[in-house]
């Protein structure tokens, strides 16, 4: 199961958003069913930020979503989104692996 989560940061919020996502990325490698957490920034507006993210299944994903540092995530950075964030899910097609 594959996550795209897109973050769009309010006005001089950027750089203090990047540092609290940084921080979730480490909490999140404990998760037995995450297996991709990978954050990213736009090239084009670099008030956005996108996470890649791969889980084994739907109850990964769902497990991921109930931990206490998520939600602690959501609020911390609640009052500097500049609207809610947008999280897309796909399934896995085809890929390439090096």
């Amino acid at each position: 199961m594959i996550v795209v989560a897109k973050i769009k940061a309010k006005s001089g919020q950027a750089a203090e958003m990047e540092k609290t996502l940084q921080e979730m990325v480490a909490k999140v490698g404990k998760e037995a069913g995450t297996l991709v957490y990978t954050l990213h920034r736009s090239q084009k507006d670099p008030s956005i930020f996108m996470f890649y993210e791969k889980y084994t299944d739907m109850d990964a994903f769902a497990f991921h979503g109930s931990t206490p540092y998520f939600k602690e995530l959501m609020k911390t950075t609640a009052p500097m989104m500049d609207g809610a964030p947008q999280i897309d899910t796909y399934d896995e097609v085809v890929g390439l692996k090096r």
